[in-house]
């Protein structure tokens, strides 16, 4: 239904379960099913995904939303989570065993980089590094018990885009899972399957709900992966629960909208910070600026809400600055339609070192600042009076 629809289209209609009559899809708040004909049937095939039984297993508000988050990403199946971490912790749990191989970078948000370095270590699984800019870095890296590849499309905070199309060649080929947490960048911008990657994985606590008042992940791909990442979920327990479900419904509906708007103000901000002279350095995709540019034009339909800048000062400077503003609040989430703004330093990376920071280029008085859907006019001014 609706293969040619747009993505606007697909984030109103894609997933509704219309019962009764209902506009809308009704909330299933239950948490177990009566044991009908079909419940039996799908538990003796072995496929309780496709019958109701337990809400663990599955739920039609799950269902639905999980649809959508799939038909936005071009995928052929899904699952939502009770959080971002349950989604990756789940997936990479899902695809490693002991003995295997995780090829990722150090470019990664701090609950995913703890994870990767603390827990799989203590299965068993091997972990290095890569560059995600250097294709030819990246295949160099690979080793004969390499499984998985695990990327942000824009990393965190210092925006790095993967460069997809040409890794994305020949991972498949090679029997290897390239995973991307899209969070940043969102299937408006751009939809990594398309260019070759076999799993997305979302924080839809961010973009995808847009409002900063739950929490939620999702990972979406083909079915024969999906069985696989289910079966996970279901003995670790991360399911999303079924009114959650329903508000992430509701804010996907405005995703697009939202994320043009974004693009269009994350633009506008990115180009006023890097002509004010109290500001170092800005990092945005949409800005000439950007090391990566090429790339940017190749890959991405928009520039995206965050905008990591880095004032002069250093930290404490930095601290004063986000004190000094009235309309942007000081928070370490983002994507949502409140603008936001954090300190790597002491939020999502403080449990880096020193040196460690240094070496990815988080250097003091940088800013990460997620432009939500206000007046563009009204967040430079807000940020004019602060660096003032």
């Amino acid at each position: 239904m609706g293969n040619g629809w747009g993505l606007s289209t697909v984030s109103v209609h894609a997933g509704g379960r219309n019962y009764e009559g209902s506009l809308t899809t009704p909330l299933f708040q239950t948490s177990t099913y009566l044991l009908t004909p079909q419940a039996y049937q799908a538990i003796e095939k072995g496929k309780p995904r496709e019958g109701w039984v337990y809400t663990r297993w599955g739920n039609q508000n799950q269902l639905a939303v999980a649809e959508k988050v799939a038909r936005l990403e071009g995928a052929e199946d899904g699952l939502v989570f009770s959080s971002g971490m349950a989604a990756i912790s789940s997936l990479l749990l899902a695809l490693l065993r002991k003995g295997d191989h995780l090829l990722t970078t150090r470019d990664l948000y701090g609950g995913t980089y703890s994870f990767i370095t603390q827990e799989l270590p203590s299965r068993g699984i091997e972990v290095s590094f890569t560059d995600q800019r250097n294709p030819r870095r990246v295949k160099e890296d690979v080793r004969p018990n390499t499984k998985v590849i695990f990327f942000e499309s824009l990393s965190n905070p210092l925006l790095k885009l993967v460069s997809l199309p040409e890794i994305g060649e020949w991972t498949r080929e090679e029997g290897i899972h390239l995973v991307i947490d899209n969070t940043f960048t969102t299937p408006i911008n751009l939809r990594p399957l398309d260019w070759g990657a076999d799993v997305v994985v979302h924080s839809c606590t961010k973009y995808l709900n847009g409002h900063s008042d739950l929490m939620a992940g999702a990972v979406v791909g083909r079915k024969e992966v999906l069985n696989k990442v289910w079966e996970v979920m279901v003995k670790l327990g991360g399911c999303l629960d079924p009114h959650a479900c329903f508000l992430l419904e509701r804010g996907m509906k405005t995703l697009a909208l939202r994320v043009k708007r974004q693009n269009e103000n994350g633009l506008r901000v990115a180009e006023f910070l890097e002509s004010h002279p109290k500001v170092l350095r800005v990092i945005y995709p949409g800005l000439t600026s950007y090391p990566q540019r090429e790339l940017v034009d190749r890959t991405l339909s928009g520039y995206g809400g965050m905008v990591t800048f880095q004032v002069k000062g250093g930290d404490n400077r930095a601290l004063q600055v986000m004190a000094k503003l009235k309309l942007i609040k000081e928070a370490t989430s983002l994507g949502g339609i409140d603008s936001l703004i954090s300190m790597p330093t002491n939020t999502s990376h403080h449990h880096l070192s020193v040196q460690e920071k240094a070496e990815l280029g988080i250097e003091p008085g940088l800013l990460r600042l997620s432009v939500g859907i206000e007046d563009a006019d009204d967040l430079i001014g807000d940020l004019a009076s602060a660096l003032r």
